[in-house]
């Protein structure tokens, strides 16, 4: 093994020993009973330290991030709700003989949110199914992001999803580990399922959740991703792996958190032994920086932001993003058009004590078919923050980050990527880029002020080949789009 593979893993052996003590989870401040009057706390309030999200730490540390699932209906917001966003970087060592890199680091943007509904964990989300009133046992459909760590310059060679979908069972009790069983699969019904323990301490700033997977593999599912049968042609049995990790969130100042991961493999015999596997460890850490909702300051009773429908209409075009905001948009000859709908459900009417409203955006997109693709649909999930401001009339500006999946790829992306010899990715990070205007100060009409026009930018990538999750490609989509957006 070569030294960075070895740093890697040496790394994770000192971070699945730190011990904290227990018992602290149960001292972390409470929030204050908010009254709904004030907008914005007071400095002295603001300064106070934040305490991090109760049981943060909860997902597996492969779905790259803490979770927020465990929040109690104390650290909740007014509707029942908590929220974040992050970004962090992934260093993996390489356990593949294919490729000469010994380790590959990946780019990953995470979102979290959770109501009694639905929950985005970092790099995993679902619906929770059932929850007992009289056992802490809880059923979710669940989905999740799996990291493929072969070298950079292979990882667009294996032509596979790193999404899995199943259920999860997970038992929850106070004071003890949460347990997680799950059964998982691919889009070709390629089999894993997860037994996993891990228990949270906190004290003062920091939590740390150490945590053990016991991970089955079916024989399909080894083979492809173990074995690597696209490249070597070998088929391997079933197998069971185990790994240890640690997940860790530091509170930095205000709402910014460190967020942190390390997690140490050991293959199973079938998959170490077959002609593609050249270690018998795998290792990974992970460091970002996070936003969450505050969760020891006063809570307001309501927002001031409104939720949204959008209905809107785009055309697909070659040009980039730099090349549409100069105004040198080309059109696509071909004419690829989408009509897509989009859910705004509001989170915070501020952010450090600034105007922003933040949304949590959720929408399909309906691809219209041409002369050079079919019928296709496309799903996101998204946090979007806008400003509003005057000049004279209202104004509307927007961005949102979040993640885009298509059951099938747009001819405005596999043209490119044929250009540029990839192989293109169903999942890739999603932005939205918008203007609008506020068509009761348009049209002096008092009663239409819960009506926006404006223009958007629907755009998917890959995070310039930083990011192994999609498919390590340079290029994606764009669409120039029109809508219309109403607040109720």
């Amino acid at each position: 093994m070569k030294n960075r593979s070895t740093l890697i893993i040496i790394g994770c052996f000192i971070l699945c020993g730190v011990q904290s003590s227990p018992g602290y989870a149960e001292r972390l401040p409470r929030p204050h009973e908010a009254d709904g009057a004030d907008r914005y706390h007071a400095s002295a309030a603001a300064n106070r330290p934040t305490a991090p999200p109760e049981s943060a730490l909860r997902s597996p540390v492969y779905a790259a991030g803490p979770s927020l699932a465990s929040a109690t209906s104390e650290t909740r917001g007014a509707d029942g709700q908590v929220w974040g966003i992050a970004a962090a970087g992934r260093l993996a060592s390489v356990p593949f003989a294919v490729g000469g890199d010994s380790a590959t680091a990946s780019l990953v943007p995470m979102l979290f949110y959770e109501n009694d509904y639905f929950f985005l964990r970092g790099s995993e989300g679902g619906a929770h199914l059932f929850n007992a009133s009289t056992v802490p046992v809880e059923v979710s459909a669940l989905s999740r992001l799996r990291f493929v760590d072969l070298p950079a310059d292979r990882r667009n060679a294996l032509d596979e999803d790193s999404i899995d979908f199943g259920l999860q069972l997970r038992y929850d009790a106070p004071a003890r580990p949460t347990v997680d069983l799950e059964l998982m699969s691919d889009r070709d019904a390629r089999l894993h399922a997860n037994l996993r323990l891990a228990q949270t301490h906190a004290f003062g700033d920091w939590q740390l959740t150490p945590n053990v997977t016991v991970r089955y593999k079916d024989a399909d599912f080894n083979t492809t991703y173990y074995a690597l049968d696209t490249f070597y042609g070998e088929r391997i049995g079933d197998g069971i792996d185990a790994s240890i990790g640690l997940d860790a969130l530091y509170h930095l100042a205000n709402n910014f958190y460190l967020l942190g991961a390390t997690n140490l493999r050991r293959l199973d015999d079938a998959a170490y032994d077959s002609r593609a596997v050249a270690d018998r460890y795998e290792a990974s850490v992970l460091f970002g920086l996070g936003y969450f909702e505050n969760q020891s300051s006063a809570r307001k009773s309501s927002l001031t932001n409104d939720r949204y429908v959008r209905i809107a209409h785009g055309w697909a075009t070659p040009s980039n993003i730099g090349d549409i905001l100069a105004g040198k948009t080309e059109k696509d000859r071909y004419n690829n058009q989408l009509t897509s709908l989009f859910y705004g459900h509001p989170l915070a009417d501020d952010v450090l004590g600034r105007p922003l409203d933040i949304y949590l955006t959720p929408g399909v997109v309906h691809h219209w078919p041409s002369s050079r693709q079919s019928t296709l649909t496309e799903y996101v999930a998204a946090i979007k923050a806008y400003y509003t401001f005057e000049w004279p009339l209202q104004w509307r500006f927007g961005v949102a980050e979040g993640f885009s999946y298509i059951d099938d790829v747009t001819y405005i992306e596999a043209s490119e990527m044929a250009r540029k010899e990839y192989k293109p990715s169903r999942l890739l990070n999603y932005l939205d880029f918008s203007l609008d205007l506020n068509a009761g100060t348009l049209f002096n009409r008092p009663a239409w002020r819960h009506v926006w026009v404006g223009y958007s930018i629907h755009h998917r990538s890959a995070i310039f080949e930083k990011a192994s999750q999609y498919g390590r490609i340079k290029g994606g989509s764009n669409y120039n789009t029109l809508y219309l957006q109403f607040d109720f």
